[in-house]
């Protein structure tokens, strides 16, 4: 046994089973190749995830931050189709008046009744 390793004895199943642990020079267990590989893969996956995560994340409040504006603009536009509807409404009430549509008539249209003449004036 080198001076790197340190013999320990371990309880397994009832049996004492000696193994041999890697010691490096400030008395901490050295890490073997393997678990190196092992540790730097753990990471890079972990690093991949988080990356993942996060990209996920950025492209749904992108798509949030659209939804809001685009709401913002359907709101506004609904807005003005109940000015317009109102204002519709308006004419249709005034269109059901005999009197309005005989006026309307003749503003619009120049339209006349018997002994009427129409002058227009621009």
């Amino acid at each position: 046994m080198s001076n790197d390793c340190k013999k320990a004895k371990i309880k397994l199943n009832g049996q004492n089973v000696y193994a041999i642990i890697p010691i490096g020079e400030d008395g901490i267990m050295k890490k073997t190749r393997k678990e190196k590989k092992r540790l730097i893969l753990i990471t890079l996956v972990i690093i991949g995830l988080i990356g993942s995560l996060f990209s996920s994340v950025s492209r749904d409040w992108v798509e949030i931050l659209k939804n809001n504006k685009k709401a913002e603009e359907l709101a506004a536009k609904y807005d003005d189709l109940l000015k317009e509807e109102d204002k519709l409404k308006s004419e249709v009430t005034k269109l059901q008046d005999s009197d309005y549509v005989a006026r309307y008539a003749k503003e619009k249209y120049l339209y006349s009744t018997e002994g009427e003449t129409i002058i227009r004036l621009d």
